[in-house]
């Protein structure tokens, strides 16, 4: 009897040992393809914002900005602390909408637009906040020289460091479009497409909190800029005459080539 359950056993180990020897190669070649995959979603993903920073890099010179005399006009009897606080309110207002508005895009439970959805709020936030750079820095005398293409390089790089920019430092706003910025500009992209993961929540939560992470992160940027440009700040009856700013670009295409020229 024990002769028999000990054969028996020898069987099973032996069949155990041939299982365990014919799973290796299998469970290698599972966890290749996992690497595989994570690896190609890795490259897409790379893609994709690489995809939104060339889109965001074109559209900058494009983004209609006014000048301090426009906004005096628009804000009058205001001071610049007032006139900024303005600005900052209207651009978080702006952004919450872009977030509640793909929020509930993902009300569905699979919304075949997503992607695209996500895109769309990558670069409307963009825009609105490199328009509000720009118009703080008017109101706080801090306009950097240069061209429509220069400034917008320039305030490309204050959105994607979150930092103010010091006319009186020309290594603070005189780089080009060059690898580093880029790559700024990229982590800058990726970090707004994390935080904008809990959008793709499904039944309207994720509208609230799109609208509310939205807000709060254009406010904490809005601090900061003006936190850096008040140390550099240029009283308005210091400030020299300056031109009116330039109009957009019209036609697609010349912002960037005028930012790559």
């Amino acid at each position: 009897m024990s002769a028999a359950v000990g054969a028996r056993d020898d069987e099973r180990g032996l069949t155990a040992s041939l299982e365990v020897a014919e799973g290796s190669p299998a469970r290698t070649r599972r966890l290749a393809a996992v690497r595989q995959g994570v690896r190609r979603g890795g490259e897409s993903a790379k893609a994709a914002v690489g995809f939104l920073a060339d889109r965001i890099i074109e559209n900058a010179p494009r983004v209609p900005v006014r000048d301090l005399p426009t906004l005096r006009k628009q804000f009058p009897g205001l001071g610049p602390e007032q006139i900024a606080d303005r600005l900052v309110a209207g651009a978080a207002n702006g952004t919450s909408t872009v977030g509640a508005g793909i929020g509930a895009a993902a009300m569905l439970p699979v919304p075949p637009a997503m992607p695209a959805e996500l895109a769309a709020e990558v670069t409307g936030v963009a825009a609105i906040e490199l328009k509000l750079i720009a118009e703080l820095h008017e109101v706080y005398g801090m306009r950097p020289p240069g061209t429509l293409a220069q400034r917008s390089i320039a305030y490309l790089n204050s959105w994607s460091q979150e930092r103010g920019i010091d006319v009186a430092s020309p290594a603070t706003y005189s780089a080009g479009l060059g690898t580093q910025m880029k790559r700024q500009l990229r982590q800058q992209i990726m970090k707004r497409m994390v935080r904008n993961l809990p959008n793709l929540m499904p039944f309207m939560v994720g509208a609230a909190v799109g609208a509310v992470m939205n807000h709060r992160d254009t406010r904490k940027l809005a601090d900061r800029i003006r936190a850096d440009l008040r140390r550099t700040q240029i009283p308005w009856d210091a400030l020299p005459e300056l031109p009116p700013l330039e109009q957009p670009p019209a036609e697609p295409g010349r912002g960037r080539e005028e930012l790559e020229g």
